[in-house]
């Protein structure tokens, strides 16, 4: 475990022609998020990632549980560049190292739910309800809708990742230097628009790595997730 001291487009696959429609629905119980703070720099976060490339298999992914793996920027002073991190993604570490009230963040580090998480574990199946999300994908376009269980559509924030799968990299410096990294739920891009009475309209843009979509929404301007779905996009 690394730490360091505190200082926070949708895009989405090319769609063929035979899978121009792609429809992901989660069930009304509560689809966990979990989430995976990592970094190629840092010589601690392979073993996580292998870990959480072995979730492909597993039976709930999706329904039971959606997996995100945010590649933060701050090991890129070591010397190698992590091609898939983005100060955003930094940034929402740090958003939630601050609501915590941690005094620094580190790599890997794991949240579950919006609350930090040491367990290296699939998390249990929720007794909660919060409703449908439901996410619809036709050519380049996208519309999302929220059914929540009590009937009583609020306005909430929508984030939607275009995830990477077998992504491989060998670094030149840093921690891993010359070491084989493959990584996978990558988080490649991330679209947030605000549902109006639980709807929304969103326009995609490519991006050919990507082979799965993870969608989750939150209240206004929070981070704790209300409902998650995701799924593969070929």
């Amino acid at each position: 475990m690394r730490r360091l001291g505190l200082i926070a487009l949708l895009g989405a696959a090319a769609l063929t022609s035979q899978a121009a429609d792609r429809v992901f629905e989660s069930g009304p119980q509560k689809v966990h998020l979990l989430e995976l703070f990592t970094s190629e720099g840092c010589s601690s976060c392979p073993p996580a990632e292998a870990w959480l490339s072995k979730l492909k298999s597993d039976p709930r992914l999706w329904k039971g549980f959606v997996p995100l793996a945010f590649h933060v920027d701050y090991w890129d002073h070591l010397g190698w560049r992590d091609p898939f991190a983005s100060k955003e993604w930094t940034a929402r570490q740090y958003r939630y190292s601050a609501s915590w009230k941690n005094d620094g963040v580190y790599t890997p580090g794991f949240v579950l739910d919006g609350r930090e998480s040491q367990a290296r574990s699939v998390p249990m199946s929720s007794t909660d309800k919060p409703g449908v999300l439901k996410i619809t994908f036709a050519n380049d376009n996208a519309s999302a809708e929220f059914n929540p269980t009590n009937g009583a559509a609020n306005d909430v924030d929508l984030h939607v990742a275009m995830l990477g799968f077998d992504l491989n990299t060998k670094p030149s410096a840093g921690e891993n230097n010359g070491r084989n990294l493959r990584q996978d739920f990558v988080v490649l891009s991330v679209v947030n628009e605000k549902m109006s009475s639980a709807k929304a309209e969103i326009h995609l843009a490519t991006d050919s790595r990507a082979g799965a979509v993870a969608a989750w929404i939150s209240a206004p301007n929070q981070l704790e997730p209300i409902q998650a779905v995701g799924g593969w996009l070929r």
